[in-house]
């Protein structure tokens, strides 16, 4: 096997087909309109909805990333750049719209079990019932989410 295969495999594993179900990977581009509304749904909706969730945010103007950017669109079968691409497990979706929601959490509850997805609709619930108690009771939440930055290869 090449070491550029090797290193293909490790970078496209990172993102794309080796997360668990209920982790998002998400590149944006902090310009894209689309990209700040998937962001806030995510950040503000589905992490305090799913207690496990974990969210990976990858800005593809940081030339850094650019490299994990197109692997990850390699491997979701995208020929074009456009962004907002988010992964979650297996799934891939590329774009947004208040139409992509019910999508992102069946492809989130995919492998979760039963007690998970239980969880789930009753935190929904409570949000539905007072938003603003039900984050501030779980700030901790806002920890799910991280942002990733590729290193810089020397040559």
């Amino acid at each position: 096997m090449k070491i550029s295969k090797l290193i293909f495999g490790l970078i496209a594993c990172a993102f794309v087909g080796n997360a668990n179900a209920a982790d998002i990977t998400i590149f944006y581009a902090p310009t894209c309109p689309h990209c700040h509304h998937a962001r806030d749904f995510i950040s503000s909706t589905l992490i305090y909805e799913y207690d496990n969730l974990k969210v990976t945010e990858v800005n593809i103007l940081n030339s850094a990333n650019t490299q994990d950017f197109v692997d990850a669109l390699f491997k979701c079968g995208y020929k074009t750049g456009g962004v907002p691409v988010m992964v979650v497990g297996e799934k891939c979706f590329q774009g947004y719209a208040d139409s992509t929601q019910p999508e992102l959490r069946a492809a989130i509850e995919a492998d979760l079990t039963d007690e998970q997805k239980s969880a789930a609709a009753a935190n929904k619930t409570a949000m539905e019932q007072n938003k603003d108690a039900f984050v501030q009771s779980h700030a901790d939440r806002k920890n799910a989410i991280t942002e990733y930055v590729a290193e810089k290869k020397i040559k």
